[in-house]
């Protein structure tokens, strides 16, 4: 029989770094290499499938239920629950929401936090929690975590000042028992150990470690994120080089000059256009006499007449550019 475990993925922030993009769609539905980053986010789990049987929980904004219709239609046999988060008062809350929910061994992480590994070693681990890390030799921009030389971790800090602690904590977690830490997070908020009024959940794992709770880090090679565009950007990099690229069926479209690698959706119509590198064209879209470079095109978008590149365009939007007429002399340097 398999072990039951729940993955909690907080996904209710307003996602304001990646405006406009996010005010009509949740952050975890942006497109990547032909695919949202929720999928990507899920492709992390398949490997617990052999022992354990997956529940999802997911943490939604009161306009959220995108996710849950995204979810519905994509993969109707996972199990899924949704929590409304109303006000946005950080991680600890969003997931002391769900505290009904939870029980027994439980992941947390945060919907752009993409990373790959194999995650079967949970099967047999012991220790009461693990966060995994990175190494990073600028650790000043994150939290990081403080180790004995067992790897033990003794405690946790949010934006250290100085370079001295390089592993950093990544947005990843396993919970051996997830009602101990809705305990640790019940403190938390009664005894108010917050950030600029937003609870951390940094803060609920250095309370559970306090009280005994040994937790270990598990380090991770890569770490890739989607939460701000210059990471959507290397993210989608990322895919399109490491085999979820169609170049090879885009060449074959007549008129069209492919510089891979690049995922254009097989519906998709593109004429009398260079595409790439590090394009991706989602369904529906109409290119046409355009250049485009490291760019990423949602659905239903028209293009037409455009050189772009280093752009996010969300779905059903219409570029078009104006036919002008020039007199142009010698020596003459014209942008647009």
């Amino acid at each position: 029989m398999k072990k039951k475990i729940q993955i909690v993925i907080p996904m209710a922030g307003y996602g304001s770094r990646l405006r406009p993009l996010t005010w009509s769609k949740p952050k975890p539905l942006i497109n990547l290499a032909g695919r949202t980053s929720l999928d990507y986010l899920l492709d992390e789990f398949t490997s617990l499938e052999n022992e354990f049987d997956p529940e999802y929980i997911f943490i939604i904004s009161p306009n959220g239920w995108q996710i849950k219709a995204y979810m519905d239609k994509h993969y109707p046999n996972l199990k899924c629950n949704y929590v409304v988060q109303e006000e946005m008062k950080g991680q600890s809350h969003a997931i002391f929401l769900a505290k009904d929910l939870i029980s027994g061994p439980m992941i947390m992480t945060f919907s752009d936090t993409l990373l790959e590994g194999d995650l079967g070693f949970l099967a047999d681990e012991d220790a009461d929690g693990i966060a995994w890390v990175q190494w990073n030799p600028e650790p000043q921009r994150f939290g990081v975590a403080i180790t004995d030389e067992n790897n033990r971790i003794e405690r946790f800090i949010e934006k250290p000042s100085t370079d001295e602690y390089k592993m950093v904590i990544i947005g990843f977690y396993y919970f051996k028992e997830g009602q101990k830490l809705i305990e640790a997070i019940e403190q938390q908020i009664k005894e108010n150990i917050s950030l600029k009024n937003e609870y951390y959940i940094a803060d609920a794992i250095n309370i559970m470690i306090q009280k005994g709770a040994k937790f270990t880090i598990h380090e991770t090679k890569l770490w890739l994120d989607t939460g701000v565009p210059e990471t959507v950007f290397s993210t989608n990099r990322h895919f399109l080089d490491h085999g979820h690229d169609n170049t090879e069926t885009a060449m074959k479209r007549k008129g069209v000059a492919i510089v891979p690698p690049v995922f254009i959706a097989e519906d998709a119509t593109v004429e009398s256009s260079v595409i790439g590198p590090y394009v991706s064209i989602a369904s529906g879209c109409h290119i046409q006499n355009s250049v485009i470079e490291n760019s990423i095109i949602a659905e239903n978008t028209t293009i037409t007449g455009e050189v772009i590149k280093d752009s996010l365009i969300g779905e059903k939007v219409s570029l078009k550019s104006t036919p002008a007429a020039y007199f142009i002399g010698d020596n003459s340097i014209i942008e647009k």
